[in-house]
């Protein structure tokens, strides 16, 4: 009788703790969503901005940005960057999937005003970046545009 008692009482207190332990795990990835979102707002701050030194800051040394022109490293991206200016964005439909405690991948659809050269342009593209921590610093791993059509 006691041991029937004892694992009844050890089922309902799992049952009972699991939608706590549910609510603190849904609150990590929350967190860890609101954290890899403010770095790609501030990342596209930067180019806003014109901080493309901080922008670098914020690209790991082994980045991988791809867009239209096929694959480019950290060096190309900034000094791509370097000649346009972001005037204004929006960032829409963003999706986010948490890859460990502290990484995650972002998509959303990105809507832009660029001023290239003197040059007003306007562009949406659909966007995604891979965020880490990495030494206590986040840092982007990987970005890709796609142009929507």
């Amino acid at each position: 009788m006691k041991e029937t008692l004892r694992k009844m009482l050890g089922v309902t207190l799992l049952l009972c703790l699991t939608p706590a332990v549910q609510v603190v795990a849904d609150s990590k990835i929350q967190d860890l969503r609101q954290q890899v979102i403010g770095k790609e707002r501030e990342e596209l701050d930067c180019l806003k901005s014109g901080d493309t030194a901080r922008f670098g800051e914020l690209i790991a040394d082994d980045a991988v940005f791809v867009n239209s022109h096929g694959p480019g490293t950290k060096a190309e991206v900034v000094q791509h960057v370097s000649d346009a200016r972001l005037l204004e964005y929006t960032m829409d439909d963003i999706q986010f999937v948490p890859l460990s405690g502290t990484s995650g991948l972002i998509a959303y659809k990105l809507t832009q005003k660029l001023d290239i050269q003197g040059k007003q342009i306007n562009a949406q593209v659909f966007a995604s970046a891979i965020w880490a921590e990495r030494n206590g610093k986040w840092v982007t791993l990987f970005s890709q545009e796609t142009p929507a059509k």
